[in-house]
């Protein structure tokens, strides 16, 4: 099922597209990672999901479609810093939102064991550190049980101690069935996490990709530099026995998804075919480094 979907999803301020046709796809059990760089137009983007900013053209759809009052009660939200009462307990802060929201208050000691604040007391929440500020904002999102949870930057700021916390709660609420979408420009993390990315640069979608081809794409490989590529491809093809689905060219580099140890006969062979080689070195392309690439348009 597509928990979310969009077609188009549009917002223009002062004759700037801030978001900028974004048509992408959130599917059920997905934690869903949206990369982008401060001022990228994902928080905009997310605002207009959440009905608290208009949209100016496109549209889009929540559980397959379902109507959208229904649908909106399925969703929790946590945008930028969450809105607690800060002279109030965690439990006190839950009962209010519980009130406003009109939902049971006997799902308050699960919600709260659930991100890890049951035994904070009497502790107001004004004295919490910020990984405990975020763990309370996460749980004011999961009153009522959603199905769908968007999260904005919710590791912003956070030690390595809170960024681990948040991460385990989480991978936690995706294996309790939680469909997941979150916003983040800490590229690392977000690879220990989610299932599938939508990374947008200047408010336009650039691309969606999955963990798993994401890891297909990222790795140690070898980067040779050559002066004819076309002839080199075959060459290195039959001295490494690789398929060509191995070996990707850019100008006068080849780069090889395997590391190289008959480096010495590689060179002769090519030399002996007339190729210069001038350069050959490892480069360890990242998931941090693919996503810098791809958010600066490369």
């Amino acid at each position: 099922m597509n928990v979310l979907q969009t077609d188009g999803l549009t917002k223009v301020y002062s004759d700037t597209k801030v978001v900028d046709g974004v048509s992408l796809t959130v599917n059920q059990g997905d934690i869903y990672g949206f990369v982008g760089k401060n001022g990228a137009g994902k928080t905009t983007f997310i605002r207009m999901i959440l009905g608290l900013t208009g949209i100016t053209d496109g549209s889009f759809r929540l559980f397959d479609g379902e109507n959208i009052s229904s649908a909106k009660k399925r969703v929790g939200s946590l945008i930028e810093s969450p809105a607690i009462f800060r002279n109030m307990t965690a439990k006190q802060n839950l009962d209010i939102y519980c009130t406003m929201l009109g939902t049971d208050k006997k799902t308050i000691p699960d919600i709260l064991k659930t991100v890890g604040l049951s035994d904070t007391g009497r502790k107001k929440s004004g004295d919490f550190s910020l990984g405990m500020k975020q763990r309370l904002g996460i749980a004011i999102a999961l009153i009522g049980n959603p199905d769908f949870l968007i999260l904005d930057e919710p590791i912003n700021g956070l030690d390595p101690t809170g960024i681990v916390d948040i991460r385990e709660l989480l991978l936690d609420l995706k294996n309790q069935g939680k469909t997941i979408f979150i916003s983040s420009h800490i590229l690392g993390e977000l690879e220990k996490i989610a299932t599938c990315y939508g990374i947008i640069s200047s408010g336009k979608l650039v691309e969606e990709i999955t963990s798993q081809e994401l890891a297909e794409k990222c790795g140690s490989r070898t980067v040779i530099t050559v002066s004819d590529t076309a002839k080199s491809v075959e060459i290195i093809a039959k001295i490494l026995n690789t398929g060509s689905e191995n070996i990707e060219c850019d100008k006068n580099n080849i780069f090889v998804k395997s590391k190289i140890d008959n480096i010495g006969e590689l060179t002769n062979a090519l030399f002996n075919a007339g190729v210069t080689v001038s350069g050959i070195s490892n480069d360890e392309n990242s998931a941090e480094k693919y996503f810098i690439r791809k958010m600066e348009g490369k």
